[in-house]
Formats: structure tokens, C-alpha cells, sequence
């Protein structure tokens, strides 16, 4: 079933993309309505604050790479083909959004406190996922390093806004590639299909 865009995923796509380029301090309400073709007051009938839009746009993502994360480990019939779905799953997410990841790592702090706890949980859950795969992998490895793997992998795949020079497909292959040597794993024959990031 195709998916079908709502106004506020409208308005959050528009969002990331002024927020990357010129910083969420830098875009005014009525900025954000003329880029979404309406009057900035308009924006109140579907957020009420400019600080509303960073917090769902910034906690949905969170909570999208979790979910993601958790269905492709539960499909993996065992924690390598799982490792290898994640890592799949988050090049396809940071190809797709890369503004949304300039965002993450610029504006994270410009949050209210409750949203930025909440990312940090999300954050948190998300991390352990990667953990807990890594942990059976490796003979040995601690939940400790384990999490902080997940950590360097994440910084690489996240690369993308400043990595992304070569086409897509090109950097989908290269990423995985490094993600699979940064992890540890052995590179794999194939690829593994998995539906495009929304």
C-alpha cells in the first residue's frame, strides 16, 4: 500500500530542509509558512510552536530507526544476517535524509528537556538493538563495547550530508562496506533488499 503523505509530514520534510541549511535559530515561523505556501500563523492549526516541529520532527525519527531496527532483527534468523540487515536499513534512512541528520547533530540541543529525553531514550533502545546483535557475534564482547561499536558504526553511516559525493547506489555499496569492516564482519556476497526509508 502506497503511503500517503499528511499535511504535518509535509510541513516536517519542508522543515528539515530550511532547518540543514540555515539552522534552526536562523528559520522564523513566517519563513516556514511561505515555504509551505501558507501564512506562518497557519502553522499553529498543525503545531503549536516552531520548538513542537523540532521535537516531532527529531523524536519521530528516533523512533522510526528503532522500529526499523527492531522489525529487520526480528526477521534475521540469526544475529549476523540481523547486524546485516540493520546496517542495510540505516544507509537507506541516511541516503534518504540527510537533511534530518544535519538536524540530529546541529540542532539536538535546541530542544525542550522532555524531547531531548525522550530522544535519548529512543536513542538509547536503538543502540542496545545494534548491542545485543554484536554481543552474540563476537565471542566476548562486552555489552559495554559493544554499544560503543554501534556508536563509531553509526558515526560513519551518518556520514552521508558530508560522504554523499559519489550516486546513491555507489555510496549504499561503499558504506556497507565499511560499516562491515568497522563492525568487524566478514563482507557479505549480496545485498540485502530491504523496503526505501520514508
Amino acid at each position: 500500500m502506497c503511503h500517503v503523505t499528511t499535511r504535518r509530514e509535509e510541513i516536517l520534510e519542508i522543515a528539515a530542509g530550511l532547518f540543514a541549511h540555515r539552522g534552526f535559530h536562523g528559520v522564523s515561523v513566517a519563513d516556514l509558512g511561505a515555504a509551505c505556501g501558507i501564512s506562518g500563523p497557519a502553522l499553529y492549526k498543525h503545531f503549536h510552536s516552531k520548538d513542537a516541529i523540532l521535537a516531532e520532527m527529531l523524536t519521530s525519527i528516533s523512533q522510526r530507526l528503532l522500529d526499523g531496527g527492531r522489525v529487520r532483527v526480528e526477521k534475521a534468523d540469526d544475529p549476523r544476517t540481523a547486524i546485516i540487515a540493520l546496517i542495510e536499513w540505516h544507509i537507506s534512512f541516511s541516503l534518504a535524509n540527510r537533511a534530518l541528520i544535519v538536524v540530529q547533530d546541529r540542532d539536538w540541543s535546541s530542544l525542550p528537556l522532555q524531547a531531548q529525553e525522550q530522544v535519548r531514550s529512543l536513542q538509547r533502545e536503538y543502540v542496545d538493538v545494534w548491542a545485543s546483535q554484536l554481543h552474540q557475534v563476537h565471542d566476548g564482547l562486552g555489552l559495554d563495547r559493544a554499544r560503543a561499536m554501534a556508536h563509531v558504526g553509526f558515526g560513519l553511516l551518518n556520514s552521508t550530508p558530508h560522504s554523499g559525493v559519489l550516486p546513491d547506489a555507489e555510496m549504499h555499496d561503499l558504506l556497507r562496506k565499511m560499516a562491515l569492516g568497522a563492525l568487524s564482519l566478514p563482507p557479505t556476497s549480496g545485498c540485502v533488499q530491504i523496503p526505501p526509508a520514508r
